[in-house]
Parts: C-alpha cells; structure tokens; sequence
C-alpha cells in the first residue's frame, strides 16, 4: 500500500524530460530536404480534401429550403470536425497535421517550427483550399454560384465585432487543444497521447461550430475563408492562434521561466 501512495505522489515526475530548443526562425537545411517538401505536399493534400468536403456539405444544406431535409448544423458541424480529425491522424506523422495557417502560426509563436517552415505550410495551405473550392465549382458551378462558394459571413443579427469575437475564441479553443494534445512533455510521460491526438483537435472544431455557425458560419481557418476573403476571418483567427501560443508557453509550461540548464 505504501508503495502506492509513493508511485501517487511521484506521479508525472516518473519520467525524465527536458525541454527542446526551440526552432530557429530560418533554417537553410530544409530548403534541401525532401521532407521539407513532402511536408507542405501533405499539408496541400489535406487542406484540398478539407475544403472539398467541407463546402460540399456546406452547399448541401444551403440548396434546401428546409433544414430538417438536409444534415443540417449538426451535420456541418461533424464534417468539419470529422474531417479534420481524419486528415490530422493521416498527417501527423508527415508535416504535423496543421491544415490550418491559424495553427501553423500560433506554433511558430511558441517555436515549434521554423518561420521558413510556417510560410512554406501556409502557402501550401492556401494553395489546397484554393484547388478544393476550384474542383467543387468545376462539378458543380450553379449550386456553387448560388450559394456563394459555402463562403463564410457574419450573419444578420450580429456585428462585425461579434464576429471578430467568435473567431478569436473559436480558434483560441481550437488551437489551445492543438498545443495540449501535442504536448512533449505529455508524449513523454503518456505514450498514447500521440495516438490520440486527433480525436480532441476533430472534436475541437465539431463544438466550436456548433458554437459560432450562427454567427459567422464559422472561420476559425484563414485557408477555409480564403474565397470570401473577410478580414474578420482573417485577423480573427490568427489573433487567437496568437493569443492560444502565449497562453501554452507563459501559463501552462511556464518555459520563460524555466532554466534549460
């Protein structure tokens, strides 16, 4: 029984852990990597697929005069989720599974990657979403032109600073999970940590649509709103990208003030 108590107290402190360096801010060896490159090809493929089904579904529920005819919020709301932690759990191992230039910055806030890498991933992002909106406008140009691309809008009823607010603590949520559930330290002491990772970034983004699909239809991805190309949607989600870095390095791992010795 003493024994018990002993591995209780010790808990997390089981483990040996010290803090990576962090990134450098330009790092001339990627340019010359192949996994450099893989890496953005994965993000490009991912942030394709995440558009195409996710404007897919949007239009599918936009085209019906009655909701309960279609998946409905819900539906929207489990696509995006769904899809994100499918994509996640295929790219992890590849580039991280970013999918997002609102994740990929607020890591480059908090030195997880490079600010060579963070460009190239947010150009390879942008690029995907472009392509994905392109391919469901090809196969389908007149849902497409009537119901606006599945682009997002602050909705009628709320301000564009209700909007700007929900993006900011909807990609605040989002990317908050994204540094806990990639946590070293965590993967150090919890080995299925890692294995899991997917499931609370998916399940992030199906309850922050839920949330704020009544009133922006839902950002929180710069790549994702790139069409409609909204400010609030821009500036929002990287502000909370911003402010979700700050709070992980300062609040929870307390870094600045820890000695690297």
């Amino acid at each position: 029984m003493e024994g018990k108590e002993e591995d209780v107290r010790l808990g997390a402190n089981r483990y040996t852990y010290r803090e990576p360096p962090p990134a450098p801010v330009f790092e001339a060896e990627e340019l010359t990597s192949w996994s450099f490159y893989r890496a953005g090809i994965a993000e490009f493929v991912a942030t394709f697929l995440f558009l195409y089904i996710s404007i897919l579904t949007v239009m599918g529920v936009n085209k019906s005069a009655s909701k309960c005819a279609t998946v409905g919020i819900q539906g929207i709301a489990w696509s995006f989720g769904g899809m994100i932690f499918a994509l996640v759990y295929c790219t992890a191992g590849i580039s991280g599974g970013h999918i997002n230039p609102a994740v990929t910055f607020g890591l480059f806030l908090a030195r997880k990657l490079s600010l060579t890498r963070a460009v190239f991933y947010m150009a390879m992002q942008c690029l995907g979403a472009i392509c994905g909106a392109g391919v469901v406008k090809g196969f389908q140009r007149g849902l497409y032109m009537g119901s606006g691309g599945g682009a997002n809008a602050v909705n009628p009823g709320y301000t564009k600073g209700d909007g700007l607010g929900a993006e900011i603590v909807g990609t605040f949520v989002l990317v908050y999970t994204v540094f806990s559930a990639t946590d070293a330290k965590r993967n150090a002491r919890d080995s299925h940590v890692p294995i899991l990772a997917p499931l609370p970034i998916g399940f992030a983004v199906f309850l922050v649509h839920l949330a704020t699909i009544p009133i922006t239809g839902t950002g929180i991805n710069p790549a994702r709103s790139l069409g409609a190309a909204i400010w609030i949607f821009w500036v929002g989600p990287f502000i909370g990208a911003a402010l979700a870095a700050i709070y992980h390095v300062v609040v929870i791992r307390a870094i600045p003030f820890k000695s690297r010795d």
